[in-house]
């Protein structure tokens, strides 16, 4: 019964909807091609996002850091990468466009179809801690049917702290009940979920690569478990 009240999807995106990390390895093979450069670009990768991003949000989140967004947490960490991998001769231009590598991400393949028949019922939206900029460009490039697009710049915060959560549903102009939060890292869920919203867990195995060990197991705790976005739609009747 409780499902029957949720108006909204909201989605985590990063390894949610679309598929970081091939994406970024793509983008610095490339770069290191037109450089002269072998690396591990999968270890880059992992450190951009992982040490760089994630580290970042916690580092805003305790108050070490003030409020920047996702480019500016990037490009942060990139600054510190590129020497480590042989790309420290690099011009601005370049690194301004390998920063954007983060605008060009790839979505999984049920992503698109999946997000086209959720909307023919619910509001999508994404809820990521991603900035507008990033999210907007990103899904013109991948053909991404947002209703709405969230970012931490306009909610205000980053997850998993509430008041991401509460002001998702606060410009949607919903309850946190009317929402269901979508997406494939269980805390993010566990937080949505302490903040009233519903949660929906697609577990996306390909997402972390060889070096990140992730929980892909469905959880009772959540609303819902679903193999892909096709399947969500057919379990919430579309």
């Amino acid at each position: 019964m409780a499902l029957e009240n949720v108006r909204a999807l909201v989605f985590d995106v990063f390894g949610t909807v679309v598929d970081w990390r091939s994406s970024v390895m793509r983008e610095l093979a490339s770069a290191g091609a037109r450089h002269g450069v072998e690396a591990d670009w999968g270890a880059f990768a992992d450190a951009w996002r992982y040490e760089g991003y994630l580290g970042g949000i916690a580092k805003v989140n305790r108050g070490e850091w003030p409020f920047m967004t996702t480019d500016e947490l990037h490009r942060r960490k990139l600054e510190e990468l590129l020497p480590q991998y042989g790309l420290g001769g690099m011009s601005a231009e370049e690194r301004d466009d390998l920063n954007r590598a983060w605008h060009r991400l790839d979505p999984w393949p049920d992503s698109v179809p999946g997000l086209w028949r959720l909307k023919q019922r619910f509001v999508i939206s994404t809820l990521s801690n991603g900035n507008v900029a990033l999210l907007v460009a990103m899904a013109k490039r991948a053909g991404l049917p947002w209703d709405c697009v969230l970012g931490a710049d306009v909610l205000g915060a980053f997850k998993p702290k509430p008041e991401a959560y509460l002001a998702g549903a606060r410009i949607l102009g919903l309850e946190p009940g009317q929402v269901m939060l979508v997406a494939a890292h269980k805390a993010d869920l566990r937080a949505a979920q302490a903040a009233g919203l519903r949660a929906a867990f697609i577990p996306r195995p390909k997402e972390a690569g060889p070096n990140v060990q992730t929980d892909l197991s469905p959880d009772p705790a959540f609303d819902i478990n679903a193999g892909d976005f096709l399947e969500l739609a057919r379990v919430m009747g579309v």
